[in-house]
């Protein structure tokens, strides 16, 4: 057994499970937050077989894409005042970690 964690963007995260879920992948979704922006994020936890490890990991290759996103970020100018710049920043895509699963109980 293989467990996978995946932390993606909010937005791709209805799609995602929607396409686990098809493909009869058991999938446990988890609220979370993080990066440089603190934006939403959603965490995966899917238990499978490790003979289905490629094929969850391919679904969640297609479906969670990186893309560019405008942010204005705020520095103190020397006389107090505040100046919004504009920063282009990557955002999607997935952060995915296979751990192996010594014990698995369905009680």
């Amino acid at each position: 057994m293989k467990l996978i964690i995946a932390i993606v963007h909010d937005e791709d995260a209805h799609s995602l499970v929607k396409k686990l879920t098809a493909s009869d992948f058991g999938v446990t979704k988890l609220a979370s937050t993080g990066g440089f922006l603190k934006s939403g994020n959603t965490t995966l936890i899917i238990g499978i077989p490790k003979e289905r490890v490629d094929s969850a990991l391919k679904i969640i290759e297609e479906t969670c894409k990186t893309r560019k996103e405008i942010t204005t970020t705020t520095s103190l100018m020397g006389d107090n005042s505040v100046m919004g710049m504009p920063l282009e920043i990557s955002v999607g895509g997935a952060t995915v970690f296979v751990i192996d699963v010594e014990n698995y109980l369905k009680l």
